[in-house]
Order: structure tokens, then C-alpha cells, then sequence
């Protein structure tokens, strides 16, 4: 069976989503004007129209984001939206609310967002039997759980997260935004209280960590593991950053282009005889070729440093030795939540207003710099490099404040001035690739092109065959002309001359023959672009009947409406608690739940060795004064983590 193998990005607005497909995306995904999980990512009907019109020429899809929880009075205006998109060509829609299901939606693929928290097989399988086209697969799960949710479930598309910020809890499944000060994280106004800094406290209020950024995790990279993630049956590869700019989505984008391409063609030259658990071949599902004039650099653009989250299972020293691969790549950053750069050197001298700098090797330091650092206390510190000085004893360089810099600070670069700068003048190019024929006919000249999906159309002129009086001339004006495909999105990759003797063609002729070509040709790829059709979800009275995997959901099931309640309730669900959005009290409830461990980061997990004492109950205590009780399900490895309650 052969599957078509997506790279999905990221488009905060038109502008990124035009560069996301000319980097090599199959697919963006990009806020609708309301009701997305990143409030500040909407975009209007207009600018998502538009876009849809851009990527449709390479084949690429279009995915709008309507994954908040709704109101009851919202739902109108949730499903007139999703029909609209629908009247405007975009591909597929991705939802979390389960009660827009219970209301007449169009023919239009339905994503399951991450927000439905589709961690389990079961999940995933129920998802498919009621008619989800395709599951984003929770963030914190294994190659083993994501090769089981393909053996459970085999033809729905599996989507998995591969590069980008992450959640500490589990998708869907947090409420202490809301629980704190009202903005709920499902409702796509999460306050990020897990980029705060927290102390620990045991229940005799004695303060065993302080001021440490507890909850903050290092960004994902998979970049390494694409082959195995093929291997697991993941369908798409997805890019987190939904409020990056055009120079972030360039730079990921490529970079992840150009392994999953490699990826693919490794898997293509194995053994015959291994088959993987899809059992399917990995096909590029779009069109097109793109050029990068950068080599992308996935340390150059904003991240907290790196892990492969739990991909290979938990990294604790002592854990087994086959689930060491995540190596010590912990996923905390505890330090700080903002990006510390790459280290270029340490400081060696210091004076009022400058240092000397010992760089490392094949460092290249630059005025318009930005470099950060940890001072004496700690907190990490930021400044502009204004000038650099190359002298025997290393580098002098003048910043613009030289606050915190001491004597053996270690300084990162987390701006590269000259870099980024250079990949804002050179953004991706993406072009189609094109074989043009110019063949003598009867009335004149005929060019046919064939574009590299196997599409052809022609475009004549009726000029008078004139026999060229330089007929090597006239062979090298008509081929050079007629791969002139700049300023077009297609790329000439031969000319082929099939006429009796070479003619005279005015060069003006021959850009008409070119243009007319082209122009038929992008109509003819619009028509014949792939176009998924498929009945509305969960509308066949089989798929209204099957039964939802439990009995009961609590507040974490998310039903904020009485469609949503109405769902369940069809699905077999006999006790429905509503959803933490309409009102309920969460003082004493868990409002964060997470694989991620602060025993395990500190050293402190029993798996590492000789941990300290400590006495149970521990509490995070935030700066104002917010208390949460942590339990942590030490009994559960290695799906163990932390329950936190308010």
C-alpha cells in the first residue's frame, strides 16, 4: 500500500504560509479568524483563500485549526465558518469540540486535534470507526505506543509532532491557565503558567528548590528519527510554531525537507524482505522542488534546546539500557525559559567596557550580535555585540552593557546577526519541473509541456515557417528562450526541437509559445490537483453508534456545550462531568497531568541511583503564592510522571 508522506508546517499569516510551501512543505496548517487553540494566530477568510490558491499549485494542502472548546452560542458561528472554508478549497479541518459532530457539517476531512488527547490505541481506533480522516498523535508518546495505535487502527493517518515547543501536560488535559486566572488553554488563551518559575516545598514548608523554571521543557527535534517514525506507520510530520516568523518557518522547514527526503529515500533502498508495521511506501505528497540559498541550521532560530521527548522511551540513568538512545538530553529547561543560543567561547578578562573572549574553533563573532548568559546569581542575562576586535589573546569585544559578564562566564550566541540577515535576502525558491516540446505542425508551431506529475498542454502560434538562415543560431535562441521560465513557479528541465529543418522564431514569438504553455498548464493542474471527498464525520448511523472507549468522563472530557454532551451520551458515555470552562470549581481537582518528571530532572527519581530524603508531599509554590500538590506515579514506569493539583 502506498501512503502519501506529508511535511506539515506551521503559517501564522499568509506571508508564512507562502514561505512554508516554498520551503518544501505537503501541507500547512493556519488559524481560522476565531476558535483556534492560538487566539493570537487568526487569520481571515480572505488571507486563508489566498494561501489555499498558492499551495494548491504545488498540490500542497491547506489545514484551518477551529480546535477550541464552544459554547453553545458559539457553535453556530463555529459551523458556518467550517462551511465556509469548505466553499473556499481548504483541505481539511482540524477540531477538537466533539459537539460540532452533532451538527450538519460539510463533506470536509476532519483532523482530530491533539487536544482530544489521542494517546491510546483505543482513542485513536474510535476516531477512525466514527470517521476522522486522520489523529494527531499525543506528544509525549513512544515509538512502541505509536506502532500500537497503527496496529489498532490501520487506515486512519496518523499525524506526529516532530519539531517545536511542548506542552508539559498532556494535550487537552490542563486547566491550571484557567484555574489561576481564568484563561483556559482549550479556549486558546493559555497564560503558559509552565514557563514560570516555582519553588518546591515539602508539607513542613521547608524550601527544597527555588526560583527554578520546574515546568518549562526544552523544545522537541526529531530530526534524527524520521525513518523510524516512518517506520511506525506516522502518515504526517509536524512542525510546531504557529507564532514564528517567516525566517523560523524558512530555516525548520528546510531543514526538516531535506531529512525527510533523505529519510524516505533510505527506506526505499532496504532490504526487500523487512517490512515495516505500515506496511506502506512513503510517497512525497506534493509537488515541486524547492532551493535554499542557506544551509538551514535548526540552532540559529529561536529554541530552548533539544530532546526527542520520551520518543525512545524515559532517559534516567538506570532505566533499561534500550531506552537510553534519548541519551542525556533531559527534557527540562529549568534554568530559563527563553532561548540561550549556542556557546561560542568564555570570558578570560574582563574591564569597565569590554571582554576578552576565548571563542571556540570556527566561531565567527559579529557587531549586531545578540549574545546571553548565565550570571553569578544564575539568572540569564542578554546584550548587543557592538564591535569585536581580533587580537592574539582572543577576541575583544565591546557590548552594549557589560552587566553580569565576569571573568569565566561562558557567553552563547542566541542572535546570529549576519546569518538570519542573510536568510531574509535569500528565502526559498520553489519551482515545478517542466519538459517543453516545440513541434512543427501545419499551421505553425505547437509547444507541449509536461510538468513532473505527468500533466501536458500546449500553446500554438500561426506564424509563417520561415527556413533560419543561421540554423545554429536559431536552435540556440529557441532553446534558451523557451527554458526562460523565471519570474513563472516552473522550472525548465529541457528543450526538445521536433522540426523538419530549424526555423526562424522572433523571440517575442517564442515567450508567447512559453506563456500560452504555462498558462494551460496551471489550469490543468489546478483541475486534476488530488482532492480528498469524503461524506461529513459522523454522519452514518453505524458510525452514531459505535461506543465511545469509556463509561465516564470527568471535567477533562471537555463537553462545554450540550451538543458535546449529546455526543457522549449517543457514544454509551453514562456520567459526563462538564468541562473545567463552565464554571466548575478546580480547587482540590488535578488540572495538570504529565510524563515529565521533576524527580527524574533534579536526580531525585529512585531509578537514579541514591536520591535524598525527601518527605511526601511535595508542593510548587509559585511567585504568587499559588500552591499545587505534585503526586508522582513512580508505580507506573515507565508511563510514570506527576499529577498536579490546585
Amino acid at each position: 500500500m502506498t501512503s502519501r508522506t506529508e511535511l506539515l508546517a506551521p503559517a501564522r499569516d499568509l506571508n508564512c504560509g507562502k514561505v512554508a510551501i516554498d520551503a518544501g512543505a505537503d501541507a500547512v496548517y493556519i488559524g481560522a479568524p476565531r476558535f483556534g487553540a492560538r487566539a493570537r494566530a487568526g487569520n481571515e477568510l480572505a488571507d486563508i483563500a489566498a494561501l489555499a490558491d498558492y499551495a494548491h499549485l504545488y498540490w500542497a494542502r491547506v489545514y484551518v485549526t477551529l480546535n477550541t472548546l464552544l459554547r453553545d452560542e458559539e457553535l453556530g458561528d463555529a459551523v458556518a465558518t467550517v462551511w465556509r472554508l469548505h466553499e473556499i478549497g481548504v483541505d481539511a479541518v482540524i477540531v477538537q469540540d466533539v459537539g460540532l459532530l452533532e451538527t450538519a457539517l460539510p463533506p470536509i476531512p476532519l483532523i482530530a486535534s491533539t487536544q482530544m488527547h489521542n494517546a491510546t490505541a483505543e482513542q485513536v481506533r474510535f476516531l477512525e470507526q466514527i470517521g476522522f480522516r486522520r489523529a494527531i498523535l499525543a506528544r509525549e508518546l513512544s515509538l512502541d505506543q505509536i506502532r500500537e495505535i497503527r496496529s489498532a487502527a490501520r487506515g486512519i493517518e496518523l499525524e506526529s509532532f516532530v519539531h517545536g515547543a511542548l506542552c508539559v501536560s498532556y494535550s487537552g488535559q490542563c486547566t491550571m491557565s484557567h484555574a489561576i486566572g481564568g484563561r483556559s488553554g482549550n479556549r486558546g488563551d493559555c497564560a503558559q503558567p509552565c514557563r514560570r518559575a516555582y519553588n518546591i516545598v515539602d508539607y513542613r514548608n521547608r524550601r527544597l528548590v527555588k526560583n527554578r523554571y520546574l515546568l518549562s521543557l526544552r523544545d522537541m527535534n526529531r530530526i534524527s528519527d524520521l525513518g523510524e517514525l516512518l517506520d511506525a506507520g506516522v502518515t504526517s510530520f509536524k512542525i510546531e510554531g504557529r507564532l514564528k516568523d517567516d525566517v523560523y518557518v524558512a530555516n525548520v522547514v528546510s531543514a526538516y525537507r531535506q531529512a525527510l527526503d533523505e529519510a524516505m529515500a533510505q527506506r526505499s533502498r532496504r532490504d526487500s524482505e523487512r517490512v515495516s508495521i505500515s506496511d506502506r511506501e512513503a510517497v512525497r505528497s506534493s509537488s515541486g522542488h524547492s532551493r535554499t540559498e542557506f544551509e538551514p541550521d535548526l540552532d540559529k532560530t529561536f529554541n530552548r534546546g533539544y530532546t526527542p521527548y520520551f520518543l525512545h522511551g524515559r532517559g534516567a540513568a538506570g532505566a533499561d539500557p534500550q531506552d537510553q538512545k534519548q541519551g542525556d538530553l533531559s527534557p527540562g529547561s529549568i534554568d530559563t525559559p527563553k532561548m540561550v543560543g549556542q556557546s561560542v567561547g568564555v570570558v578570560t578578562d574582563v574591564d569597565a567596557q569590554q571582554f576578552t573572549l576565548k571563542p571556540h574553533p570556527l566561531i565567527d563573532l559579529n557587531a549586531g550580535d545578540g549574545i546571553a548568559f548565565f550570571d553569578a546569581q544564575g539568572k540569564l542575562r542578554g546584550t548587543l555585540v557592538n564591535s569585536v576586535e581580533q587580537t592574539k589573546r582572543g577576541l575583544i569585544i565591546t557590548p552594549n552593557s557589560m552587566t553580569g559578564i565576569d571573568a569565566r562566564t561562558e557567553i552563547m550566541r542566541n542572535h546570529d546577526h549576519a546569518w538570519l540577515t542573510h536568510v531574509r535576502k535569500h528565502m526559498p525558491e520553489r519551482t515545478i519541473g517542466v519538459l517543453f516540446t516545440l513541434i512543427e505542425r501545419s499551421y505553425g508551431f505547437e509547444l507541449q509541456v509536461e510538468d513532473e506529475d505527468g500533466n501536458t498542454a500546449s500553446g500554438q502560434i500561426t506564424d509563417a515557417k520561415e527556413p533560419a538562415r543561421k540554423p545554429e543560431q536559431a536552435v540556440e535562441t529557441a532553446q534558451r528562450q523557451l527554458g526562460k521560465t523565471g519570474g513563472t513557479r516552473y522550472r525548465c528541465e529541457g528543450v526538445i526541437l521536433e522540426w523538419s529543418n530549424p526555423f526562424f522564431l522572433p523571440i517575442s514569438a517564442l515567450n508567447d509559445l512559453r506563456r500560452l504553455a504555462l498558462d494551460a498548464l496551471t489550469m490543468i493542474r489546478q483541475a486534476s490537483r488530488p482532492i480528498v471527498t469524503e461524506p461529513a464525520v459522523h454522519s452514518t448511523a453505524a458510525q452514531r453508534a459505535i461506543p465511545y472507549p469509556t463509561t465516564t468522563v470527568d471535567f477533562r472530557g471537555n463537553a462545554l456545550n450540550e451538543r458535546a454532551v449529546a455526543f457522549y451520551r449517543r457514544h454509551g458515555v453514562t456520567e459526563i462531568e462538564p468541562a473545567a470552562e463552565s464554571g466548575l470549581d478546580l480547587y482540590g481537582r488535578v488540572v495538570m497531568t504529565t510524563r515529565y518528571c521533576i524527580k527524574e530532572e533534579l536526580g531525585w527519581c529512585p531509578r537514579q541511583g541514591k536520591p535524598p530524603r525527601l518527605d511526601d508531599p511535595l508542593y510548587l509554590e509559585d511567585e504568587d503564592n499559588h500552591r499545587y500538590a505534585i503526586r508522582f506515579r513512580c508505580r507506573e514506569y515507565p508511563d510514570c510522571g506527576m499529577d498536579i493539583t490546585y
